[in-house]
């Protein structure tokens, strides 16, 4: 995890100055703040995939149905359509699409349409599932549970009714959906594993002094207990397998065809990636300009996963940018862009009492 703008650690070392603890927590970049955990973002087009999982398991559409995209969606009862992004940039949509290819070509008419049959709550149900709006008790202080847009929200924030257009707008990762870096991170995992759920940790082991290991359960009963984390009575829910591959085929032609939206960013790389960017609106600046945070959320080896990446850019623009530094992450982790990796393994091990 790591959070930028971010801090100096060695100034707290022995004590920091109070002029330089007050230039970080004045700085209008929050560098103190961990944004991996402690904020959330409208997740954008990355939450497509809980959209698609939701319509196919629950029968809304089925993996051979093309829907058509003239590039314009209208809900009744409005003066003008909701667009695809293709539309408002070129003027044309993206034709006939069946789940795979609106993955890999992020059409948001097609996800309007199977977000407006499955519904809300579907929806709902199947993002508390991957982790989203809720916790993942991450053994870290001030974690954030984020948002799910639901129709409670609207009655109480805006004294209305929900409709179908909320549904279609939450349906593509907007609305008062507002997620942290770290809930994606575990909802990425999980489609990658097959949508099996996932303990998300930071803690390998501990080891007592008497050299004796702590077992998880008691090391997570400690955790909720000093974080004061309540269980979150999320409904399990078996996922068929087929719809998780096409929802994966999906994400991996995002990286690898020549259609997808990350696809020059990966184009020749050697490691078969599945990913999926995003471009959230986030509302305007103080200068009246509009924010739109990008995210790149992905997988890799596509056949074997081993690693999980997102990255977000606050008022980053398009997610197309953010999949380069994805990259460059995999590249890293599979040691691709050094020439040599070493490991000192000269550190003593330090004991720490457990309690």
């Amino acid at each position: 995890m790591a959070s930028y703008p971010d801090y100096n650690p060695s100034y707290f070392y022995n004590g920091i100055s109070q002029a330089q603890f007050n230039e970080y927590n004045n700085s209008t970049t929050t560098p103190l703040r961990n944004r991996c955990i402690q904020n959330s973002y409208a997740p954008g087009s990355t939450f497509k995939m809980v959209t698609a999982v939701a319509a196919l398991n629950e029968e809304k559409v089925d993996i051979s149905e093309r829907i058509y995209d003239s590039g314009t969606y209208w809900v009744e009862g409005m003066d003008r359509p909701y667009r695809c992004w293709l539309y408002t940039d070129y003027g044309y949509g993206h034709r006939d699409l069946n789940v795979i290819g609106a993955i890999e070509k992020s059409c948001n008419v097609y996800f309007y349409t199977v977000g407006s049959r499955t519904g809300i709550n579907l929806i709902d149900k199947y993002a508390s599932y991957f982790g989203l709006g809720h916790k993942t008790g991450v053994e870290l202080t001030n974690e954030t549970s984020g948002t799910l847009a639901a129709p409670d929200l609207v009655k109480k924030n805006e004294g209305r009714n929900w409709s179908e257009a909320d549904t279609i707008i939450a349906a593509i990762g907007q609305s008062y959906n507002d997620f942290s870096p770290v809930q994606m991170a575990k909802y990425t995992s999980m489609l990658a594993n097959g949508g099996y759920n996932i303990d998300l940790s930071i803690v390998k082991s501990v080891i007592l002094s008497n050299g004796t290991q702590v077992s998880k359960q008691e090391i997570n009963d400690f955790v909720k207990k000093k974080l004061n984390l309540s269980n979150d009575n999320v409904e399990n829910i078996e996922i068929d397998p087929m719809y998780i591959n096409a929802v994966q085929e999906g994400m991996r032609r995002v990286t690898d065809d020549e259609g997808g939206t990350a696809s020059r960013i990966f184009d020749g790389f050697p490691i078969e990636v599945g990913g999926k960017t995003g471009s959230a609106e986030a509302g305007t600046d103080k200068y009246g300009n509009d924010i739109t945070n990008a995210w790149f959320t992905g997988f890799a080896p596509f056949d074997d996963p081993e690693i999980a990446v997102v990255v977000m850019v606050e008022n980053g623009g398009h997610g197309y940018y953010t999949a380069e530094v994805a990259k460059e992450l995999i590249e890293t982790y599979f040691g691709m862009n050094v020439a040599s990796i070493t490991e000192d393994m000269s550190a003593a091990l330090e004991v720490e009492s457990f309690r």
